[in-house]
């Protein structure tokens, strides 16, 4: 009989939370899978994130770089991640960069899956993925995934010749074994802690690829040398919180590590590293100001960072930096080609300047203080409700499916970001592009540029009959 994630003690808990607000709680444990290519990593991830996100196919290392999805196991959340197969006999370049990304993820995490394929005896590439982990030194869940039979998880227990304490035999395909897998991970995921925060001061993350200028930037916005600074990738050790004042207005501005000395990977590896840092620190803040290297370009790293700000409810302003050596017409173009990649948060403000001059960083300041305020914006109920009535008035939602949609009342239930809860009698027949419409009309009547912005539909509650 199979056993289906979305039933028995592991998930009934288990669906995922909303982010919590940016800098609140502590920062969420991290937790990478690990093991060699085609084993079933991909399909483990989705289905513990609950969503289709990492690429699936029957090819060994179709996973060339991490994946990173939130996600909860029994209440507890975490940063899940997907590492390319592991597999340190091959003579393939590629395949030795996806050990790295493997070993970089080691050094972040606080859990590890090894997962191993249940179908198949232990091969060297398991024995080298257990060595491997017993070195790390962190908590290890070894899986042993494609169980899709009573007799297959029983096939699995020949990976306990790994010398290994236990083995959990599961099918990520169906979901069987997942309930206890999650369980235990869920224990052994340490306690967020809520580090103390003046929650006067906004928090602000300085984020990137290696060598954008972060660390110049902090230099400058501090007005002394505070950090190293230096053309070779990987001069930020760690991150490191340093408290700005300009004008009155208070900052507290956390720079992050492109990479750390002590891994020595170069290339790709570096940039996968920056995007942990970019989380650790995403996780303690409330604006995110992702630098970007005006004079190499926007790349697909640069959006994948901006898209973890946006997914965890940070504001966030683009800082093309070192204008210094580009035309007006460059600079221009440059701004345009951001805006096109980014174009997934067009409320972002994008400034051009330069760190190392100092040219634009005042500019930079002011659209990081209007971020924070917008950020934690709070509009009147009565104020909203106003606005929603002519929204209604101009713009009535359409029916859908032969069902009348009508809209109640609206009211603002969190900041940080602002986030809206419309009443209504059918949420699930609210099209997508209305939704887009009502966020849209909010940006035009109350501004929150520099933040994200979201709307919650929910159904109207009936009155207990007497």
């Amino acid at each position: 009989m199979r056993e289906s994630s979305a039933s028995g003690r592991g998930s009934s808990r288990g669906k995922r939370n909303q982010p919590l607000p940016a800098g609140a709680g502590g920062q969420r444990p991290m937790v990478a899978i690990v093991g060699r290519p085609n084993v079933g990593k991909s399909t483990v991830f989705n289905r513990l994130a609950r969503q289709r996100i990492a690429i699936v196919e029957d090819v060994p290392g179709v996973t060339r770089d991490r994946h990173y999805a939130d996600a909860t196991s029994f209440d507890r959340d975490y940063v899940l991640i997907d590492t390319g197969g592991f597999d340190p006999e091959s003579d393939d370049p590629m395949k030795a960069g996806i050990t790295g990304h493997v070993k970089l993820a080691l050094d972040e995490c606080d859990v590890v899956l090894c997962v191993f394929d249940a179908s198949m005896d232990p091969v060297p590439a398991d024995r080298e993925a257990v060595q491997l982990l017993r070195d790390a030194g962190k908590p290890v869940l070894f899986v042993a995934n494609k169980a899709d039979s009573p007799a297959r998880a029983l096939d699995a227990n020949v990976y306990y010749e790994l010398g290994i304490d236990h083995v959990f035999p599961v099918s990520a395909l169906h979901g069987r074994g997942f309930g206890d897998l999650e369980e235990t991970l869920a224990d052994l995921l340490p306690e967020r802690e809520a580090e103390p925060v003046d929650l006067e001061v906004p928090r602000v993350a300085i984020v990137g690829r290696p060598n954008a200028g972060k660390s110049s930037l902090v230099n400058q916005l501090s007005g002394e040398d505070r950090q190293i600074v230096d053309d070779r990738p990987g001069t930020t050790v760690d991150s490191v919180d340093t408290l700005v004042e300009r004008g009155g207005q208070r900052l507290v501005i956390i720079d992050t590590a492109g990479m750390r000395r002590k891994s020595k990977v170069e290339g790709r590896g570096v940039e996968a590293l920056s995007v942990l840092h970019a989380i650790r620190a995403m996780e303690r803040s409330d604006v995110v100001v992702l630098m970007i290297d005006a004079h190499e370009g926007v790349g697909e790293q640069d959006a994948k960072i901006a898209g973890l700000a946006v997914d965890r409810g940070n504001a966030l302003v683009i800082g093309l930096n070192k204008a210094d050596v580009m035309t007006k017409d460059e600079q221009r173009a440059m701004r345009q080609r951001t805006r096109e990649i980014l174009s997934f948060a067009p409320w972002a403000p994008i400034l051009t300047l330069s760190a190392k001059t100092g040219r634009g960083v005042r500019k930079l300041f002011d659209a990081v203080v209007a971020a924070s305020i917008e950020h934690k914006k709070r509009i009147g109920t009565a104020e909203v409700n106003r606005f929603f009535e002519e929204v209604l008035e101009h713009h009535p939602p359409p029916s859908q499916k032969n069902h009348a949609v009508r809209l109640y009342y609206v009211t603002q239930a969190e900041t940080s970001p602002p986030t809206f809860v419309v009443v209504t009698n059918h949420p699930d027949y609210v099209h997508f592009s209305y939704q887009r419409y009502v966020v849209n009309a909010l940006r035009d009547r109350f501004g929150f540029e520099g933040t994200p912005v979201r709307v919650r539909y929910r159904a109207k509650r009936r009155n207990p009959r007497g």
